[in-house]
Protein backbone atom coordinates (compact mmCIF):
# COMPACT_ATOMS: atom_id res chain seq x y z
CA UNK A 1 0.00 0.00 0.00
CA UNK A 2 3.18 2.28 0.85
CA UNK A 3 4.29 1.46 -2.60
CA UNK A 4 1.56 2.10 -4.43
CA UNK A 5 0.52 5.33 -2.60
CA UNK A 6 3.71 6.66 -3.12
CA UNK A 7 3.94 6.02 -7.02
CA UNK A 8 0.38 7.25 -7.66
CA UNK A 9 0.52 10.31 -5.51
CA UNK A 10 3.67 11.58 -6.41
CA UNK A 11 3.37 11.66 -9.75
CA UNK A 12 2.48 14.56 -12.06
CA UNK A 13 -0.90 13.42 -13.55
CA UNK A 14 -2.11 13.59 -9.97
CA UNK A 15 -1.37 17.00 -9.88
CA UNK A 16 -2.77 17.39 -13.23
CA UNK A 17 -6.14 15.68 -12.99
CA UNK A 18 -6.46 17.34 -9.44
CA UNK A 19 -6.04 20.79 -11.41
CA UNK A 20 -8.23 19.58 -14.46
CA UNK A 21 -11.28 18.26 -12.03
CA UNK A 22 -11.44 20.92 -9.80
CA UNK A 23 -11.70 23.54 -12.72
CA UNK A 24 -14.66 21.32 -14.09
CA UNK A 25 -16.60 21.22 -11.21
CA UNK A 26 -16.01 25.04 -10.77
CA UNK A 27 -17.12 25.84 -14.14
CA UNK A 28 -20.35 23.86 -14.06
CA UNK A 29 -21.10 25.59 -10.69
CA UNK A 30 -20.01 29.67 -12.52
CA UNK A 31 -22.01 28.61 -15.50
CA UNK A 32 -25.49 27.41 -13.90
CA UNK A 33 -24.93 29.73 -10.71
CA UNK A 34 -28.24 32.42 -10.81
CA UNK A 35 -26.94 35.50 -12.93
CA UNK A 36 -29.93 37.51 -11.66
CA UNK A 37 -28.97 40.44 -8.97
CA UNK A 38 -31.45 39.52 -6.55
CA UNK A 39 -32.64 36.01 -6.20
CA UNK A 40 -35.58 35.68 -4.12
CA UNK A 41 -35.09 32.31 -1.94
CA UNK A 42 -38.74 32.45 -0.02
CA UNK A 43 -40.76 31.27 -3.50
CA UNK A 44 -38.92 28.91 -5.84
CA UNK A 45 -35.72 26.79 -4.37
CA UNK A 46 -35.85 24.23 -7.71
CA UNK A 47 -33.02 25.85 -9.22
CA UNK A 48 -30.11 25.59 -6.21
CA UNK A 49 -32.03 22.21 -6.55
CA UNK A 50 -31.77 21.33 -9.74
CA UNK A 51 -27.88 22.69 -9.59
CA UNK A 52 -26.95 20.59 -6.25
CA UNK A 53 -29.06 17.34 -8.01
CA UNK A 54 -27.01 17.68 -11.50
CA UNK A 55 -23.47 18.70 -9.27
CA UNK A 56 -23.84 15.15 -7.46
CA UNK A 57 -24.96 13.13 -10.19
CA UNK A 58 -21.88 14.49 -12.59
CA UNK A 59 -19.69 13.57 -9.82
CA UNK A 60 -21.45 9.78 -9.29
CA UNK A 61 -21.04 9.30 -13.03
CA UNK A 62 -17.12 10.13 -12.51
CA UNK A 63 -16.78 8.15 -10.10
CA UNK A 64 -18.13 5.19 -12.02
CA UNK A 65 -15.60 6.01 -15.28
CA UNK A 66 -12.73 6.38 -12.80
CA UNK A 67 -12.84 3.99 -10.07
CA UNK A 68 -12.22 0.80 -12.33
CA UNK A 69 -9.50 2.57 -14.13
CA UNK A 70 -7.43 3.10 -10.95
CA UNK A 71 -8.61 -0.64 -9.94
CA UNK A 72 -9.10 -2.91 -12.84
CA UNK A 73 -4.92 -2.79 -13.27
CA UNK A 74 -4.03 -3.32 -10.06
CA UNK A 75 -3.01 -7.54 -10.02
CA UNK A 76 -3.59 -7.73 -14.29
CA UNK A 77 -0.69 -4.70 -14.40
CA UNK A 78 0.88 -7.32 -11.90
CA UNK A 79 0.62 -10.21 -14.62
CA UNK A 80 1.41 -7.90 -17.33
CA UNK A 81 4.84 -6.72 -15.67
CA UNK A 82 6.04 -10.36 -14.96
CA UNK A 83 5.74 -9.36 -11.26
CA UNK A 84 2.66 -11.58 -10.20
CA UNK A 85 5.12 -14.71 -8.74
CA UNK A 86 7.14 -12.26 -6.73
CA UNK A 87 3.65 -10.58 -5.42
CA UNK A 88 2.27 -13.93 -4.36
CA UNK A 89 5.90 -15.16 -2.87
CA UNK A 90 6.40 -12.14 -0.84
CA UNK A 91 5.51 -12.61 3.15
CA UNK A 92 2.59 -10.70 2.63
CA UNK A 93 -1.36 -12.25 3.37
CA UNK A 94 -3.46 -12.24 0.63
CA UNK A 95 -6.04 -9.88 2.35
CA UNK A 96 -3.38 -7.79 2.70
CA UNK A 97 -2.30 -7.79 -0.94
CA UNK A 98 -6.37 -6.94 -1.62
CA UNK A 99 -6.25 -4.19 1.03
CA UNK A 100 -3.28 -2.37 -0.30
CA UNK A 101 -4.00 -2.74 -3.43
CA UNK A 102 -7.66 -1.47 -2.65
CA UNK A 103 -6.93 1.44 -0.79
CA UNK A 104 -3.85 2.50 -2.86
CA UNK A 105 -6.26 2.47 -6.00
CA UNK A 106 -9.01 4.66 -4.41
CA UNK A 107 -6.98 6.90 -2.46
CA UNK A 108 -6.43 9.70 -5.54
CA UNK A 109 -10.14 9.31 -6.29
CA UNK A 110 -11.19 9.75 -2.61
CA UNK A 111 -9.34 12.95 -2.52
CA UNK A 112 -10.99 14.14 -5.49
CA UNK A 113 -14.24 13.72 -4.05
CA UNK A 114 -12.95 15.22 -0.93
CA UNK A 115 -11.61 18.30 -2.37
CA UNK A 116 -15.16 19.19 -4.16
CA UNK A 117 -16.47 19.64 -1.01
CA UNK A 118 -15.20 23.66 -1.08
CA UNK A 119 -17.33 23.96 -4.54
CA UNK A 120 -20.41 22.17 -3.41
CA UNK A 121 -21.24 24.39 -0.72
CA UNK A 122 -21.07 27.36 -2.58
CA UNK A 123 -24.24 26.46 -4.08
CA UNK A 124 -25.67 25.82 0.01
CA UNK A 125 -26.70 29.53 0.51
CA UNK A 126 -29.29 29.44 -2.30
CA UNK A 127 -31.24 27.27 -0.09
CA UNK A 128 -33.25 23.91 -1.16
CA UNK A 129 -30.84 21.40 -0.14
CA UNK A 130 -30.15 21.11 3.64
CA UNK A 131 -26.12 20.33 4.80
CA UNK A 132 -27.61 16.75 5.67
CA UNK A 133 -28.58 15.98 2.52
CA UNK A 134 -25.18 16.73 1.33
CA UNK A 135 -23.19 14.69 3.60
CA UNK A 136 -25.52 11.36 3.03
CA UNK A 137 -25.28 12.55 -0.85
CA UNK A 138 -21.14 12.32 -0.08
CA UNK A 139 -21.75 9.30 2.00
CA UNK A 140 -23.29 7.12 -0.74
CA UNK A 141 -20.52 8.58 -2.97
CA UNK A 142 -17.61 7.26 -0.90
CA UNK A 143 -19.22 4.39 -0.57
CA UNK A 144 -20.20 3.68 -4.33
CA UNK A 145 -16.40 4.37 -5.36
CA UNK A 146 -15.78 1.43 -2.44
CA UNK A 147 -17.88 -0.80 -4.24
CA UNK A 148 -16.85 0.21 -8.20
CA UNK A 149 -13.31 -0.45 -6.80
CA UNK A 150 -13.98 -3.37 -5.49
CA UNK A 151 -15.43 -5.08 -8.80
CA UNK A 152 -12.67 -3.70 -10.35
CA UNK A 153 -10.09 -5.14 -8.13
CA UNK A 154 -11.83 -8.89 -8.61
CA UNK A 155 -11.92 -8.38 -12.52
CA UNK A 156 -8.44 -7.76 -12.51
CA UNK A 157 -7.86 -10.52 -10.50
CA UNK A 158 -9.77 -12.81 -12.75
CA UNK A 159 -8.38 -11.82 -16.00
CA UNK A 160 -5.02 -11.82 -17.15
CA UNK A 161 -4.97 -8.14 -19.50
CA UNK A 162 -5.81 -5.06 -18.09
CA UNK A 163 -7.93 -4.28 -21.02
CA UNK A 164 -10.27 -6.89 -20.49
CA UNK A 165 -10.41 -6.60 -16.74
CA UNK A 166 -11.23 -3.02 -17.29
CA UNK A 167 -14.41 -3.63 -20.12
CA UNK A 168 -15.80 -6.19 -18.12
CA UNK A 169 -15.77 -3.96 -14.72
CA UNK A 170 -17.19 -0.83 -17.11
CA UNK A 171 -20.25 -3.39 -18.05
CA UNK A 172 -20.74 -4.92 -14.22
CA UNK A 173 -20.97 -0.98 -13.00
CA UNK A 174 -23.29 0.41 -15.79
CA UNK A 175 -26.55 -0.74 -14.43
CA UNK A 176 -25.58 -0.36 -10.89
CA UNK A 177 -24.32 3.51 -12.03
CA UNK A 178 -28.00 3.39 -13.99
CA UNK A 179 -29.96 2.08 -10.87
CA UNK A 180 -28.49 4.77 -8.86
CA UNK A 181 -29.03 7.78 -10.90
CA UNK A 182 -32.75 6.76 -11.27
CA UNK A 183 -33.06 6.94 -7.64
CA UNK A 184 -31.66 9.67 -7.05
CA UNK A 185 -33.15 11.48 -9.55
CA UNK A 186 -36.60 9.45 -8.36
CA UNK A 187 -36.49 10.58 -5.06
CA UNK A 188 -35.80 14.12 -5.79
CA UNK A 189 -38.77 15.62 -4.17
CA UNK A 190 -38.75 13.49 -1.20
CA UNK A 191 -35.19 14.76 0.30
CA UNK A 192 -36.02 12.77 3.65
CA UNK A 193 -36.72 9.16 2.00
CA UNK A 194 -33.71 10.25 0.05
CA UNK A 195 -31.55 10.95 2.61
CA UNK A 196 -32.65 7.85 4.78
CA UNK A 197 -32.02 5.70 2.14
CA UNK A 198 -28.62 7.09 1.00
CA UNK A 199 -27.48 7.13 4.61
CA UNK A 200 -28.86 3.48 6.24
CA UNK A 201 -30.08 1.71 3.02
CA UNK A 202 -27.71 1.08 0.65
CA UNK A 203 -24.39 1.92 2.49
CA UNK A 204 -24.69 -1.57 4.27
CA UNK A 205 -25.48 -3.00 0.85
CA UNK A 206 -23.06 -2.19 -0.64
CA UNK A 207 -19.95 -2.57 2.11
CA UNK A 208 -21.32 -6.14 2.31
CA UNK A 209 -20.98 -6.95 -1.32
CA UNK A 210 -17.61 -5.31 -1.65
CA UNK A 211 -16.68 -7.44 1.37
CA UNK A 212 -17.62 -10.32 -0.39
CA UNK A 213 -15.81 -9.26 -3.60
CA UNK A 214 -12.68 -8.78 -1.56
CA UNK A 215 -12.72 -12.39 -0.04
CA UNK A 216 -13.53 -13.70 -3.60
CA UNK A 217 -9.86 -11.76 -4.77
CA UNK A 218 -8.09 -12.81 -1.57
CA UNK A 219 -9.14 -16.57 -1.90
CA UNK A 220 -7.98 -16.69 -5.31
CA UNK A 221 -4.83 -15.11 -4.65
CA UNK A 222 -4.81 -18.11 -1.84
CA UNK A 223 -4.75 -20.53 -4.26
CA UNK A 224 -3.30 -19.12 -7.46
CA UNK A 225 -3.74 -20.80 -10.66
CA UNK A 226 -0.35 -22.56 -12.14
CA UNK A 227 1.63 -19.74 -13.21
CA UNK A 228 4.94 -19.14 -14.75
CA UNK A 229 6.88 -19.81 -18.12
CA UNK A 230 5.83 -22.65 -20.43
CA UNK A 231 3.32 -20.80 -22.44
CA UNK A 232 0.77 -20.32 -19.58
CA UNK A 233 -0.25 -16.78 -21.28
CA UNK A 234 -1.61 -18.69 -24.08
CA UNK A 235 -5.10 -20.44 -23.48
CA UNK A 236 -6.12 -23.47 -24.89
CA UNK A 237 -9.43 -22.45 -26.43
CA UNK A 238 -10.67 -26.20 -26.74
CA UNK A 239 -10.41 -27.00 -23.44
CA UNK A 240 -11.54 -23.72 -22.18
CA UNK A 241 -15.03 -24.07 -24.29
CA UNK A 242 -15.22 -27.40 -22.53
CA UNK A 243 -14.76 -26.00 -18.72
CA UNK A 244 -17.08 -23.18 -20.06
CA UNK A 245 -19.97 -21.71 -18.09
CA UNK A 246 -22.79 -20.05 -20.15
CA UNK A 247 -22.60 -19.37 -23.82
CA UNK A 248 -20.03 -21.06 -25.56
CA UNK A 249 -18.25 -19.33 -28.83
CA UNK A 250 -18.12 -22.14 -31.30
CA UNK A 251 -15.61 -19.87 -33.62
CA UNK A 252 -16.60 -22.51 -37.01
CA UNK A 253 -20.31 -21.79 -36.68
CA UNK A 254 -22.10 -18.58 -38.00
CA UNK A 255 -22.17 -16.19 -35.94
CA UNK A 256 -19.68 -16.50 -33.42
CA UNK A 257 -17.13 -16.70 -36.56
CA UNK A 258 -17.94 -13.24 -37.63
CA UNK A 259 -16.28 -12.00 -34.22
CA UNK A 260 -13.95 -15.03 -33.40
CA UNK A 261 -12.99 -16.98 -36.58
CA UNK A 262 -11.30 -20.27 -35.99
CA UNK A 263 -7.17 -20.03 -36.51
CA UNK A 264 -6.58 -20.73 -39.96
CA UNK A 265 -5.33 -24.64 -40.43
CA UNK A 266 -4.41 -24.04 -44.62
CA UNK A 267 -1.74 -21.82 -46.10
CA UNK A 268 -2.54 -18.31 -46.42
CA UNK A 269 -3.75 -16.71 -49.63
CA UNK A 270 -1.05 -14.56 -51.58
CA UNK A 271 -2.77 -11.21 -51.93
CA UNK A 272 -4.22 -11.57 -47.66
CA UNK A 273 -3.01 -8.94 -45.44
CA UNK A 274 -0.69 -11.10 -42.97
CA UNK A 275 -1.13 -8.71 -40.27
CA UNK A 276 -5.23 -8.76 -40.21
CA UNK A 277 -4.87 -12.79 -40.67
CA UNK A 278 -2.64 -12.77 -37.55
CA UNK A 279 -4.83 -10.31 -35.61
CA UNK A 280 -8.10 -11.65 -36.31
CA UNK A 281 -7.43 -15.07 -35.93
CA UNK A 282 -4.60 -15.94 -33.07
CA UNK A 283 -3.84 -11.93 -31.34
CA UNK A 284 -7.49 -10.78 -30.01
CA UNK A 285 -8.23 -13.90 -28.08
CA UNK A 286 -4.81 -15.62 -27.55
CA UNK A 287 -5.91 -15.19 -24.18
CA UNK A 288 -9.07 -16.96 -24.31
CA UNK A 289 -12.35 -15.72 -24.91
CA UNK A 290 -13.81 -15.21 -21.27
CA UNK A 291 -14.02 -11.33 -21.77
CA UNK A 292 -16.05 -11.94 -25.12
CA UNK A 293 -18.50 -14.40 -23.19
CA UNK A 294 -19.01 -12.22 -20.50
CA UNK A 295 -19.02 -9.04 -22.97
CA UNK A 296 -21.90 -10.56 -24.99
CA UNK A 297 -24.12 -12.43 -21.87
CA UNK A 298 -24.12 -9.13 -19.52
CA UNK A 299 -24.67 -6.83 -22.40
CA UNK A 300 -27.46 -8.91 -24.15
CA UNK A 301 -29.10 -9.18 -20.57
CA UNK A 302 -29.22 -5.35 -20.22
CA UNK A 303 -30.56 -4.74 -23.81
CA UNK A 304 -33.40 -6.92 -22.92
CA UNK A 305 -35.22 -4.42 -20.85
CA UNK A 306 -34.06 -1.44 -22.79
CA UNK A 307 -35.49 -2.93 -25.55
CA UNK A 308 -38.81 -3.20 -23.80
CA UNK A 309 -39.08 0.27 -22.19
CA UNK A 310 -37.69 2.04 -24.88
CA UNK A 311 -38.80 0.60 -28.69
CA UNK A 312 -41.78 -0.75 -27.89
CA UNK A 313 -43.53 0.29 -24.80
CA UNK A 314 -42.26 3.83 -24.72
CA UNK A 315 -41.16 4.18 -29.06
CA UNK A 316 -40.65 7.93 -28.46
CA UNK A 317 -37.68 6.87 -26.50
CA UNK A 318 -35.89 4.78 -28.52
CA UNK A 319 -33.04 7.38 -28.92
CA UNK A 320 -32.48 6.17 -25.49
CA UNK A 321 -31.51 2.80 -26.44
CA UNK A 322 -29.48 4.23 -29.43
CA UNK A 323 -27.36 5.53 -26.79
CA UNK A 324 -27.26 2.60 -24.53
CA UNK A 325 -25.85 0.95 -27.55
CA UNK A 326 -23.17 3.73 -28.56
CA UNK A 327 -22.03 3.77 -24.88
CA UNK A 328 -21.51 -0.03 -25.24
CA UNK A 329 -19.42 0.55 -28.29
CA UNK A 330 -17.72 3.15 -26.31
CA UNK A 331 -16.34 0.66 -24.12
CA UNK A 332 -15.74 -2.00 -26.41
CA UNK A 333 -13.79 -0.56 -29.19
CA UNK A 334 -10.69 0.72 -27.41
CA UNK A 335 -10.46 -3.05 -25.82
CA UNK A 336 -9.45 -3.79 -29.57
CA UNK A 337 -8.05 -1.01 -30.45
CA UNK A 338 -5.61 0.40 -28.27
CA UNK A 339 -3.21 -2.30 -27.75
CA UNK A 340 -2.86 -2.42 -31.84
CA UNK A 341 0.79 -0.84 -31.93
CA UNK A 342 1.84 -0.34 -28.10
CA UNK A 343 1.36 -4.00 -27.94
CA UNK A 344 4.11 -4.12 -31.12
CA UNK A 345 5.99 -1.91 -28.73
CA UNK A 346 5.56 -3.57 -25.13
CA UNK A 347 6.61 -7.14 -26.93
CA UNK A 348 9.68 -5.39 -28.06
CA UNK A 349 8.44 -6.55 -31.83
CA UNK A 350 7.22 -3.05 -33.63
CA UNK A 351 10.72 -2.93 -34.92
CA UNK A 352 10.49 -6.07 -36.43
CA UNK A 353 7.45 -5.35 -37.86
CA UNK A 354 8.10 -2.07 -39.38
CA UNK A 355 11.49 -3.32 -41.28
CA UNK A 356 8.86 -6.08 -42.94
CA UNK A 357 8.47 -5.58 -46.64
CA UNK A 358 5.04 -4.86 -45.67
CA UNK A 359 4.04 -1.58 -46.28
CA UNK A 360 2.82 0.86 -43.66
CA UNK A 361 -0.97 1.46 -45.05
CA UNK A 362 -1.40 -2.58 -44.84
CA UNK A 363 -0.11 -2.51 -41.55
CA UNK A 364 -2.09 0.20 -40.84
CA UNK A 365 -5.28 -1.58 -42.32
CA UNK A 366 -4.72 -4.66 -40.84
CA UNK A 367 -4.63 -3.55 -37.08
CA UNK A 368 -7.75 -1.36 -37.93
CA UNK A 369 -9.73 -3.59 -39.28
CA UNK A 370 -8.94 -6.52 -36.91
CA UNK A 371 -10.19 -4.45 -33.94
CA UNK A 372 -13.15 -2.63 -36.20
CA UNK A 373 -14.34 -6.07 -37.09
CA UNK A 374 -14.89 -7.72 -33.85
CA UNK A 375 -15.96 -4.50 -31.76
CA UNK A 376 -18.23 -3.58 -34.25
CA UNK A 377 -19.97 -7.43 -34.87
CA UNK A 378 -20.11 -6.93 -31.04
CA UNK A 379 -22.30 -4.00 -31.14
CA UNK A 380 -24.57 -4.81 -33.69
CA UNK A 381 -25.80 -8.17 -31.92
CA UNK A 382 -27.54 -4.97 -29.68
CA UNK A 383 -29.28 -3.77 -33.07
CA UNK A 384 -31.08 -6.43 -33.98
CA UNK A 385 -34.18 -5.42 -31.28
CA UNK A 386 -34.21 -2.19 -33.56
CA UNK A 387 -34.81 -4.66 -36.70
CA UNK A 388 -37.35 -6.57 -34.43
CA UNK A 389 -39.41 -3.38 -33.51
CA UNK A 390 -39.14 -2.08 -37.18
CA UNK A 391 -41.15 -5.63 -38.03
CA UNK A 392 -43.12 -6.17 -35.39
CA UNK A 393 -44.36 -2.48 -34.89
CA UNK A 394 -44.49 -1.60 -38.23
CA UNK A 395 -47.82 0.66 -37.92
CA UNK A 396 -45.05 3.04 -36.34
CA UNK A 397 -41.50 2.64 -37.00
CA UNK A 398 -42.70 2.07 -41.14
CA UNK A 399 -43.09 5.33 -41.58
CA UNK A 400 -39.89 6.13 -39.85
CA UNK A 401 -37.83 3.83 -41.93
CA UNK A 402 -35.21 6.56 -43.17
CA UNK A 403 -34.91 7.47 -39.31
CA UNK A 404 -33.84 3.87 -38.61
CA UNK A 405 -31.22 3.97 -41.19
CA UNK A 406 -30.08 6.85 -40.07
CA UNK A 407 -29.68 5.20 -36.57
CA UNK A 408 -27.73 2.31 -38.42
CA UNK A 409 -25.63 5.01 -39.80
CA UNK A 410 -25.30 6.77 -36.75
CA UNK A 411 -23.81 3.66 -35.03
CA UNK A 412 -21.49 2.47 -37.51
CA UNK A 413 -20.10 5.99 -38.08
CA UNK A 414 -19.45 6.08 -34.64
CA UNK A 415 -18.11 2.56 -33.88
CA UNK A 416 -15.53 3.60 -36.92
CA UNK A 417 -14.48 6.75 -34.74
CA UNK A 418 -14.30 5.05 -31.56
CA UNK A 419 -11.89 2.20 -33.19
CA UNK A 420 -9.74 5.00 -35.16
CA UNK A 421 -9.27 7.22 -32.13
CA UNK A 422 -8.13 4.23 -29.94
CA UNK A 423 -5.50 3.83 -32.89
CA UNK A 424 -4.47 7.38 -33.35
CA UNK A 425 -4.05 6.53 -29.10
CA UNK A 426 -1.79 3.55 -29.57
CA UNK A 427 0.60 5.11 -31.97
CA UNK A 428 0.67 8.43 -29.71
CA UNK A 429 1.76 6.75 -26.39
CA UNK A 430 3.58 4.04 -25.24
CA UNK A 431 1.58 1.52 -22.78
CA UNK A 432 -1.43 -0.19 -23.84
CA UNK A 433 -3.28 0.54 -20.44
CA UNK A 434 -2.14 4.67 -20.92
CA UNK A 435 -3.73 4.32 -24.58
CA UNK A 436 -7.17 2.82 -23.09
CA UNK A 437 -7.17 5.61 -20.80
CA UNK A 438 -6.53 8.39 -23.02
CA UNK A 439 -9.05 6.63 -25.35
CA UNK A 440 -12.10 6.73 -23.17
CA UNK A 441 -11.09 9.81 -21.86
CA UNK A 442 -11.23 11.69 -25.31
CA UNK A 443 -14.42 9.92 -26.09
CA UNK A 444 -15.98 11.06 -22.82
CA UNK A 445 -15.29 14.57 -23.62
CA UNK A 446 -16.33 14.63 -26.98
CA UNK A 447 -19.92 12.47 -26.48
CA UNK A 448 -21.05 13.19 -22.92
CA UNK A 449 -19.69 16.75 -22.29
CA UNK A 450 -21.59 18.78 -24.43
CA UNK A 451 -24.29 16.31 -22.91
CA UNK A 452 -24.13 17.86 -19.75
CA UNK A 453 -23.51 21.54 -21.22
CA UNK A 454 -26.62 21.15 -22.95
CA UNK A 455 -28.48 19.71 -19.28
CA UNK A 456 -26.77 22.74 -17.37
CA UNK A 457 -27.56 25.36 -20.37
CA UNK A 458 -31.31 24.64 -20.56
CA UNK A 459 -32.38 22.47 -17.25
CA UNK A 460 -29.97 24.44 -14.41
CA UNK A 461 -29.07 27.30 -15.69
CA UNK A 462 -31.74 28.49 -17.74
CA UNK A 463 -29.82 30.40 -20.55
CA UNK A 464 -31.88 31.72 -23.91
CA UNK A 465 -28.58 32.34 -26.13
CA UNK A 466 -26.59 28.85 -24.77
CA UNK A 467 -28.58 26.14 -27.16
CA UNK A 468 -27.16 27.30 -30.05
CA UNK A 469 -23.83 27.97 -29.11
CA UNK A 470 -24.01 24.22 -27.87
CA UNK A 471 -25.80 22.62 -30.72
CA UNK A 472 -22.60 23.23 -32.98
CA UNK A 473 -20.33 21.87 -30.04
CA UNK A 474 -22.65 19.01 -30.12
CA UNK A 475 -22.14 17.99 -33.70
CA UNK A 476 -19.37 15.66 -32.45
CA UNK A 477 -21.55 14.02 -30.31
CA UNK A 478 -23.80 10.87 -31.53
CA UNK A 479 -25.23 10.66 -28.29
CA UNK A 480 -27.18 14.10 -29.18
CA UNK A 481 -27.25 13.61 -32.88
CA UNK A 482 -29.29 10.56 -32.04
CA UNK A 483 -32.10 13.09 -30.85
CA UNK A 484 -31.63 15.07 -33.56
CA UNK A 485 -33.18 12.31 -35.99
CA UNK A 486 -36.81 13.59 -37.15
CA UNK A 487 -39.64 11.17 -36.13
CA UNK A 488 -43.00 11.45 -37.22
CA UNK A 489 -46.17 11.74 -34.95
CA UNK A 490 -46.65 7.75 -35.34
CA UNK A 491 -44.06 7.32 -32.46
CA UNK A 492 -44.13 10.85 -31.12
CA UNK A 493 -47.84 10.26 -29.82
CA UNK A 494 -48.80 14.32 -28.08
CA UNK A 495 -45.57 15.70 -28.17
CA UNK A 496 -44.85 19.36 -29.33
CA UNK A 497 -44.54 19.38 -33.40
CA UNK A 498 -41.09 20.97 -33.25
CA UNK A 499 -39.59 18.16 -31.60
CA UNK A 500 -41.38 15.68 -34.13
CA UNK A 501 -39.21 17.93 -37.05
CA UNK A 502 -36.00 17.34 -35.67
CA UNK A 503 -33.15 19.01 -37.25
CA UNK A 504 -31.15 16.89 -41.01
CA UNK A 505 -29.23 19.87 -40.87
CA UNK A 506 -27.34 18.85 -37.35
CA UNK A 507 -27.85 15.21 -38.12
CA UNK A 508 -25.34 15.79 -41.76
CA UNK A 509 -23.27 17.88 -39.55
CA UNK A 510 -22.08 15.07 -37.21
CA UNK A 511 -21.31 13.13 -40.04
CA UNK A 512 -19.33 15.63 -42.10
CA UNK A 513 -17.67 16.61 -38.98
CA UNK A 514 -16.92 12.59 -37.90
CA UNK A 515 -15.83 11.41 -41.28
CA UNK A 516 -13.29 14.13 -41.69
CA UNK A 517 -12.15 13.49 -38.17
CA UNK A 518 -11.67 9.45 -39.19
CA UNK A 519 -9.49 11.04 -41.98
CA UNK A 520 -7.31 13.30 -39.78
CA UNK A 521 -6.26 10.74 -37.53
CA UNK A 522 -6.17 7.70 -40.02
CA UNK A 523 -3.29 10.39 -42.24
CA UNK A 524 -1.37 11.12 -39.11
CA UNK A 525 -1.27 7.40 -38.17
CA UNK A 526 0.03 6.32 -41.42
CA UNK A 527 2.46 9.56 -41.17
CA UNK A 528 3.95 8.09 -37.81
CA UNK A 529 4.02 4.78 -39.29
CA UNK A 530 6.38 6.62 -42.15
CA UNK A 531 8.70 7.47 -39.27
CA UNK A 532 9.85 4.40 -38.93
CA UNK A 533 12.50 5.45 -36.28
CA UNK A 534 9.87 7.80 -34.34
CA UNK A 535 7.33 5.06 -33.66
CA UNK A 536 10.04 3.16 -31.80
CA UNK A 537 11.52 5.54 -29.71
CA UNK A 538 15.23 5.76 -31.14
Amino acid sequence: MQRELLTNLRANRAFVLMLVYQLALASVLLVAYPSGQRVDLSTDSSAARQLVDFFFLGQYILASLMAPTFAAGAISGEKERKTYEMLLASPLKPWAIVIGKMVASLTHLAVLIIASLPIIMLALPLGGVSIYEVLAAYLWLMISIVLFGSIGLACSCGFKRTAASLVVSYLIILPLVILGAIFWRGFESSGNVRLQIASLVLPPIYLTVSALLCAWTARKLLYPPDVGSGGSDVVDLEEESKNAIGMIIQRDQFPDRLFAPPRRTALMKDDANPVYDKEIHAELFSQGTLMLRLVIQISMLLAIPLMAAFLFIKPMYCPWYICYVLVFNILVAPVFSAGALTSERERQTLELLLTTVLRPWQILWGKLLAGFRVSYVLTMFLMWPMVLAFVLAMPMYGSNWLAVITFFAIVFTAAAFNSVSALFCSALCRKTSVAMLVSYSVLIVLYFLPVAAWYVATSVADTSSAPGFLEQIGIASPLMTSFWVPLDSNILEGQDPDVASGNWGLVVAYFTFTLLAIAVMFSLVAAFLRNRWGMTGR
